[in-house]
């Protein structure tokens, strides 16, 4: 029996992402969904041993200037901006924006310009820099456009984040709605699509707390499992109830963790 084999440079990796995302259950969250959630973030992304692992892979040698794609509420921006001369640091959601440039002027950090775009928006007039970052920002419809937009913008390096496995919710809370989700696309297809771009890139790990699932309610409970995958059904409500009642509530704390990958490369190193 033959096998026919198919080339790898025939296989469009974009296209296969582009399929899933549409089909994922997850779905992206709109610049008033993260204004909403601007104030809950500041309170929680800065200490972070994300923050830590993160910068400890970056190495600044040769980097004056950096665009910070995605950047929040500034976890990064604010601790790159003391080591270089300027920062630019973009983000679609407003408020996330204010509370930067307020988390900035308390730091008298005085090197940030503020940038309010989207994905989606032009980006002709955003300055290239030295190194671009996209952390945890990468919910985009067309992947490739987006790792073009970030290497457009780079004079020198690209350092972004993207979530290993395709699900934010755990396996036992999936167990307990049961419910069959269809996954993200996992960041293998970004690791393709690069390579199909002409791009070697590095590969990384690092850590992030995962998210304390163990609420103060029952309703921060399932608010926090609706962030994720949108509505529930009295089904859904019910058998959470009785898992939160019976199970979670029970459960001594535990030091649990989400794994990001980290990919990176060095436009002034050439791989052959």
């Amino acid at each position: 029996m033959s096998i026919e084999l198919t080339n790898f440079d025939e296989i469009d990796f974009n296209h296969l992402y582009k399929e899933q995302k549409k089909e994922t259950t997850f779905k992206p969250k709109s610049s008033s969904d993260w204004d909403k959630k601007s104030v809950f973030m500041n309170e929680k992304v800065h200490n972070s041993i994300y923050n830590k692992e993160f910068l400890e892979l970056l190495d600044l040698e040769g980097i004056e200037t950096l665009l910070d794609v995605g950047c929040g509420v500034g976890n990064l921006s604010l601790k790159l901006a003391p080591k270089l001369k300027k920062v630019y640091a973009l983000d679609y959601s407003s408020k996330m924006l204010e509370l930067l440039e307020s988390n900035a002027k308390q730091k008298d950090i005085q090197n940030i310009d503020l940038i309010n775009k989207s994905w989606d928006n032009s980006w002709d007039e955003v300055p290239t820099s030295d190194l671009v970052i996209a952390s945890r920002s990468l919910e985009v419809e067309d992947m490739k456009s987006a790792l073009t937009k970030l290497d457009s913008k780079a004079n020198k390096k690209v350092v972004l984040s993207y979530k290993v496995g395709g699900s934010f919710l755990s396996e036992e809370i999936l167990d307990v709605l049961q419910k069959d989700i269809v996954k993200k696309p996992d960041y293998i297809y970004l690791l393709n699509i690069l390579y199909q771009m002409g791009i070697n890139a590095k590969l990384d790990f690092i850590r992030s707390e995962a998210k304390t699932i163990k609420k103060d309610s029952f309703g921060d409970f399932v608010d926090s499992i609706t962030w994720s995958i949108g509505s529930l059904n009295a089904d859904d409500i019910q058998n959470l109830c009785t898992y939160y009642n019976e199970v979670l509530i029970k459960k001594e704390p535990q030091e649990e963790y989400i794994y990001w990958a980290i990919i990176s490369w060095d436009k002034r190193v050439k791989l052959s």
